[in-house]
């Protein structure tokens, strides 16, 4: 367990306080039969600081970003098999009209 995975379960933590304190308040404004305009401002910033902690969570905990070039030197496959296992030369495209049969005829 790393540093961005307990930075993930805060983050997680401060979100769910974030939604109880605005039903909590919702309850209150209900008793006291005012309208519901927005949630009060230090949800707000325990929304924004839940975001920001889970978004960092969310980056750092899977891994490193590779390079998607093939030319890369990061890169974890470097070529295909030399195998023919894989070539298919039996495939819908033998259906198709080729283009000496899409000539007109004058």
């Amino acid at each position: 367990m790393g540093l961005g995975f307990t930075v993930g379960v805060l983050g997680v933590l401060i979100l769910s306080h974030a939604a109880y304190s605005t039903i909590q308040y919702r309850g209150l404004l209900k008793i006291t039969e005012e309208e519901f305009s927005g949630p009060p401002m230090n949800v707000v910033i325990e929304l924004i600081l839940g975001f920001l902690l889970c978004m960092y969570a969310g980056l750092t905990v899977p891994g490193n970003f590779h390079s998607i070039h093939p030319s890369s030197e990061e890169n974890r496959i470097v070529s295909l098999p030399e195998n023919l296992d894989f070539m298919i030369f039996n495939h819908r495209g033998r259906l198709a009209p080729s283009n000496s049969d899409m000539k007109l005829k004058l």
